[in-house]
């Protein structure tokens, strides 16, 4: 394929047909690819998304309604973020004024996912464990620029105004006393969300794998391969031989529920003073399948840190590993597969090679993102995701 900024149709569609998955990804993806040749990102004046914000909501609520106080909210390598206050009269409540984030695509994201998918599970797992309130979506950009959704504004910090750390909270060295109070809520709202009864729930976006069959890690595979195929403008036979690798050795699923798929420090807000947690956020990778994907994330090196001796790894910064996995198991009431982790941080890894490697390079080649400097620096990471990718296939039990 010479040129996978023009698409053509056919090669798509052959793509549909090798990579089957969920049909929200499919569309995602399919829409993804159909847009590509449009034009880049441009900056987009507040205003603009004010004016946007103001037209949704009229199909919302009456006219009796004001925006107000629109600024820029910083962090996140993949979405535009817009805070504002919003006065209203919810129904049958005292007229009020609340602060809102309105989260929204650029022209082209590093992880191009669901506006609709992240909205229903954020509100999904309100009153389970913290996270914002979701109040409205605009899922296919008929309103704003590009696909957004807008969710209260929620108090808290992802770290110490002291604390040590890199790009998107990586290395965050937190006080043992932190530690201490953070940790078991960590554990916690993971059990919470892992078991959390969703049947009764509006995820019609979301497709359900079958337990006692290999369907979910078959979704996952045909989703990062796909996106392999559709983004990178080299050919890296690593990654071919870990997609066989990841087919040949699929594990069975043993337990459906939610997974968050980015679970870790840096994710969530807490309150300094009592060390509280009071939300999880970034859901837009979440999906209904094996929690081990989560447990493979949550403990690879990438998120650790070590504690004040200088040899004891601490997971996300908050325990040792095995005290962790322990803690979990007696939370959830669910044990941890070893080898089944051990698939997933090779799916991690095989995932975030094609996101730093294929997906970052083409946006920031075609100026499709407000992030073009970050997503270029992230590039540099992918040869030691690669790596690692190796060895833990090499050490496969």
């Amino acid at each position: 394929m010479n040129d996978k900024n023009m698409p053509p149709v056919d090669w798509l569609e052959m793509l549909r047909r090798r990579f089957p998955t969920e049909n929200e990804i499919d569309r995602i993806l399919t829409r993804k690819m159909q847009r590509r040749a449009g034009p880049g990102y441009a900056p987009i004046p507040l205003e603009t998304l004010v004016k946007g914000v103001e037209s949704l909501l009229r199909t919302e609520l009456d006219d009796n309604f004001e925006v107000s106080g629109a600024k820029w909210l910083s962090g996140g390598a993949s979405k535009l973020q817009m805070s504002f206050m919003l006065t209203w009269q919810p129904s049958g409540a005292e007229r009020v004024t609340l602060p809102m984030v309105l989260r929204m695509e650029p022209a082209e994201s590093i992880v191009e996912t669901s506006r609709l998918r992240e909205f229903q599970l954020i509100k999904a797992m309100e009153g389970t464990v913290p996270v914002p309130i979701a109040y409205w979506h605009d899922a296919d950009g008929k309103h704003l620029p590009y696909p957004a959704l807008i969710y209260g504004f929620s108090e808290g910090i992802t770290k110490p105004a002291n604390a040590i750390s890199g790009v998107s909270g990586l290395g965050t060295q937190l006080p043992a006393d932190l530690r201490c109070k953070l940790a078991p809520q960590f554990v916690e709202h993971l059990a919470a969300i892992h078991t959390f009864d969703f049947s009764n729930k509006d995820l019609s976006a979301f497709d359900i794998p079958e337990v006692g069959t290999t369907q979910c890690a078959e979704w996952g595979v045909n989703w990062w391969e796909r996106v392999w195929e559709e983004d990178s403008d080299e050919d890296v036979p690593l990654m071919r031989y870990c997609a066989a690798w990841l087919r040949e050795n699929m594990p069975v699923l043993d337990h459906v529920g939610v997974v968050h798929s980015d679970y870790r420090l840096g994710n969530f807000l807490f309150t300094e003073h009592d060390a509280h947690i009071t939300a999880w956020l970034d859901w837009e990778l979440g999906r209904i399948g094996d929690r081990h994907q989560d447990i493979a994330w949550t403990t690879t090196k990438a998120f650790a840190s070590l504690a004040e001796d200088g040899t004891t790894l601490l997971t996300c910064g908050l325990m040792p590993e095995a005290d962790f996995i322990a803690a979990y198991e007696r939370a959830s009431g669910l044990k941890v597969n070893p080898k089944t982790v051990h698939w997933y941080k090779v799916y991690n890894d095989y995932m975030m090679v094609t996101l730093v490697m294929a997906t970052g390079y083409r946006i920031a080649r075609g100026g499709k993102t407000h992030q073009d400097v970050l997503v270029t620096w992230l590039m540099g990471i992918g040869y030691m995701l690669l790596d690692e990718m190796c060895t833990l296939i090499e050490e496969a039990p």
